[in-house]
């Protein structure tokens, strides 16, 4: 039953790929379309307000600009907010400012679109913090990713200019983050998650005593979070609270609402190329990469703790610790694989209790970072690899490499190549210093090789933008609050910028036309290519690591 509940929600999203591809298509195209005349109005207002009357293509370099601009910004007032919380309005529980270090961590966080929380929710947020600067952010953070993805998809397939951003971020939101968000909140509030400004509730125990429950703005939170792949969650137990994810129906929801945008964008990508066989070949190698990994850690999971199993307890039902028994193994699996190959970082199970061999699951989906991915991420990731491919098989065949019909050259090469090697620098090397001090070994809550795997999700989970934890890892001090805010600046900048560069490039060279000897990157053949670059490149770079956490555990328990 537990794979024909995983398999369920595989078909589902299947059969949402396709129109909502198209419809992302019709959004960021900049043709005419239907949903012009539903928000066009709007939009228009809001352009006219922000002086943005005349919305020219940009280069580029302006599109960087304005991007990290826009973030700048926001995280300034983000900043401030979080510090003078207690002194703000909406506050029925008097929530005190937030420290710096924390403060920095978590602007940086949610504008990342990470959403790494060394805070709870519950406790460390006011209301007027969690709609103003977190919801806030989960919107602006995930247009913010989306419209870099449309650049990127703009420049290698042939447009005039990669796009304005202003444009691009205001449609994000308007005609795809807003309307979904609206939808899926008024779905959550109806199967009984919390939505009121009211403060927390007062209770009498049966055992006579008092006692606080949390509440607040939880459904609206709740639809951007998924929707936005940002993973942040109201309550300090995430998607694991019976008031976040009462329920499997929920947790469904929540699964596709974090998987179906990501998953769509290589189709949304094949109609900017003019060949849905592109699309669906990317589609194709992120599904297999996902698939695989999620029957390796539902295997790990159904099949138990070696250690517990060795002593003779019954323990057929596999691994539940960690686990809600309303989503049982099959949802948590899934729930695991999606939230980080989506790179949201939400979770309805505890990861820190996952069987050694469950945990390499989300562990490679996030260093792989490219199997869908957050608002783009994956996609762009992708297409980097699948460019990588193309020259690495023009290398093989000598010819001059051609992807979409334009020559890959020296500057593309060194410009992937940088995006490609950030992200084991900045997971590897924090890694290795966070065991050269007592600052960060301070913080492993097991000294075994559980520790050393603690530590590795960490900065993982930081460079992928995702925001998942380890969470017996005592995280909210200044050492771990700098040290993943500046991997998480890195880990989301450095490549956007690359890529968008590789585009800008892209963009200028004339195309090339097709001949017999053109190698073909819509078919199976590449698919398997490209599937084998990103295992090829994965394993050279984490595997000795991956070695000395989850496999030596998973060794020493047996």
């Amino acid at each position: 039953m537990g794979i024909v509940q995983i398999a369920a929600v595989i078909v589902i999203l299947l059969l949402l790929v396709k129109p909502v591809g198209t419809y992302l298509y019709h959004v960021f195209s900049n043709e005419p379309s239907r949903t012009d005349r539903i928000f066009g109005g709007f939009e228009r207002g809001i352009f006219k307000l922000s002086g943005l009357k005349n919305r020219e293509g940009m280069t580029w370099k302006g599109y960087a600009i304005s991007f990290l601009g826009t973030n700048i910004v926001l995280v300034a007032f983000s900043y401030l907010f979080l510090r003078l919380q207690g002194a703000l309005p909406m506050n029925p529980n008097g929530t005190g400012g937030m420290e710096q270090s924390l403060t920095f961590n978590t602007v940086i966080s949610f504008m990342t679109n990470t959403n790494l929380q060394h805070y709870s929710g519950e406790t460390g947020l006011s209301y007027f913090s969690q709609m103003a600067v977190i919801t806030m952010m989960m919107f602006t953070s995930a247009a913010s990713g989306f419209s870099v993805a449309v650049a990127f998809v703009r420049g290698i397939t042939g447009r005039d200019t990669v796009g304005n951003f202003f444009e691009d971020f205001v449609k994000s939101i308007t005609r795809i983050f807003l309307p979904l968000a609206l939808l899926v909140t008024l779905v959550l509030v109806a199967l009984q998650v919390p939505q009121t400004l009211q403060p927390s509730l007062h209770v009498t125990t049966l055992e006579g005593g008092s006692q606080q429950i949390a509440i607040g703005p939880v459904a609206s939170l709740e639809s951007i979070k998924h929707l936005g792949t940002n993973g942040g969650g109201f309550f300090g137990a995430n998607s694991a609270h019976p008031f976040e994810n009462p329920s499997p129906l929920t947790n469904v929801i929540e699964i596709l609402s974090m998987w179906t945008l990501p998953a769509s964008l290589p189709y949304m990508y094949g109609l900017f190329a003019k060949n849905k066989r592109q699309g669906w070949m990317i589609f194709s190698a992120m599904m297999t990469l996902f698939v695989l990994l999620l029957g390796l850690n539902y295997y790990a999971e159904t099949a138990g703790n070696p250690a517990i199993n060795a002593m003779g307890i019954d323990a057929s039902q596999g691994s539940m610790e960690g686990k809600e028994v309303r989503f049982g193994i099959a949802q948590s699996s899934l729930f695991t694989a999606v939230t980080t190959a989506a790179t949201t970082g939400s979770v309805n199970n505890m990861h820190d209790t996952l069987t050694p061999l469950g945990s390499i699951t989300p562990l490679s989906l996030m260093m792989l970072n490219n199997v869908f991915g957050g608002k783009g991420v994956g996609l762009v990731n992708m297409l980097m690899y699948a460019i990588l491919g193309v020259f690495l098989c023009g290398l093989m065949v000598g010819r001059t490499p051609e992807f979409l019909g334009r020559k890959i050259e020296a500057r593309e090469m060194k410009l992937i190549a940088i995006a490609i090697l950030i992200h084991p620098l900045i997971i590897l090397a924090p890694t290795a210093a966070a065991f050269l001090t007592e600052l960060g070994k301070g913080s492993i809550s097991n000294p075994g090789f559980h520790g050393m795997t603690q530590v590795l999700y960490e900065f993982t989970s930081s460079a992928a933008n995702n925001g998942s934890g380890f969470e017996g890892l005592a995280d909210n001090t200044t050492f771990w609050n700098v040290l993943t805010g500046i991997v998480m600046l890195l880990g989301r900048y450095v490549s956007i910028i690359a890529m968008l560069a590789v585009a800008g490039s892209m963009i200028r060279k004339k195309p090339v036309p097709e001949t017999i000897g053109t190698f073909r990157t819509d078919n199976g053949l590449f698919t398997g290519i490209l599937i084998g670059t990103v295992l090829i490149i994965g394993a050279l770079t984490f595997l000795p690591v991956v070695v000395l956490g989850p496999v030596a555990e998973y060794l020493t328990l047996r």
